[in-house]
């Protein structure tokens, strides 16, 4: 029988979480149209981890705020449990790499933000900022300001905030890249550890090949903009993992694959 730390964790089948259908994305600049998404075509799984990667200016962000319903798309759907998206909704959950916390309040309060506009009770509230402050570390900095913390903390905060309103999507752009190594290693971890207790459906945007693999069910590789689906590689190592994981040879195998074609997108860029 396996053991814990040979455990594979599949991906759902089914009906997909997110369904991404021939989507395009236009902008109008001053020298003619810039096409930023070309024909997307991506479905994504219940409680999946999937992470996208590819040249800078490819158009990840732009494909994560439509999902969030933050943008519009110039052509084409995306579906969430079969619903189109038609701007932001309680059922998404978005966390950026700036960490967007209210300075006068404190870290209770800041995760405590989303509730209240829910209209949850005091109470409630209370206990759910609570147990969400205490899954990412930081019960006992509840009555801390955001200027007491370090980044790694306030973006623990960040995360906590968006688990808190119980979204069924967690949509992550670059969450850890302006963190320091030790601090960007030791996240990685507890966002695992929080993925696989919660059961969220994870849409994370890196630029590093080597977080994209160790979070990842499925890393997506995006090509050169116009920004499309180049392929798909799937990370097939089990969880949980951590950072003796990126030692074993799988990890390096899948590790290089996906950076040749992602510097072969980057070559693209430079022409």
């Amino acid at each position: 029988m396996a053991g814990i730390a040979e455990i594979l964790i599949p991906a759902a089948t089914g009906v997909p979480k997110i369904q991404i259908s021939n989507l395009q994305k236009v902008y109008a600049g001053r020298q003619g149209d810039v096409i930023a998404l070309n024909n997307v075509d991506l479905a994504i799984e219940p409680n999946e981890f999937v992470c996208v990667v590819g040249p800078s200016g490819c158009g990840k962000s732009t494909l994560l705020n439509i999902i969030a319903g933050l943008e519009d798309a110039t052509s084409g759907t995306v579906q969430v449990d079969g619903r189109d998206v038609i701007g932001p909704g309680k059922e998404r959950g978005v966390v950026f790499q700036q960490y967007a916390l209210f300075p006068w309040k404190t870290v209770l309060q800041n995760v405590e933000f989303g509730l209240k506009l829910k209209g949850m009770n005091k109470r409630e509230r209370r206990e759910k900022a609570e147990f969400y402050l205490e899954l990412v570390g930081l019960k006992d900095f509840a009555q801390a300001f955001p200027k007491e913390l370090s980044g790694g903390m306030k973006q623990r905060v960040a995360i906590a905030r968006a688990y808190a309103v119980q979204p069924e999507v967690l949509l992550m752009d670059e969450p850890f890249g302006a963190l320091d190594a030790q601090t960007r290693a030791q996240l990685q971890e507890e966002l695992l550890a929080t993925w696989q207790k919660e059961k969220k459906t994870c849409f994370f945007i890196t630029h590093d090949v080597e977080e994209a693999v160790i979070l990842a069910q499925k890393v997506v590789i995006m090509s050169a903009r116009p920004g499309r689906v180049k392929e798909i590689v799937q990370v097939d190592i089990p969880y949980p993992r951590n950072q003796e994981t990126k030692l074993s040879e799988r990890f390096s195998q899948i590790k290089n694959e996906i950076w040749a074609k992602v510097y072969k997108e980057y070559l693209e860029v430079k022409k």
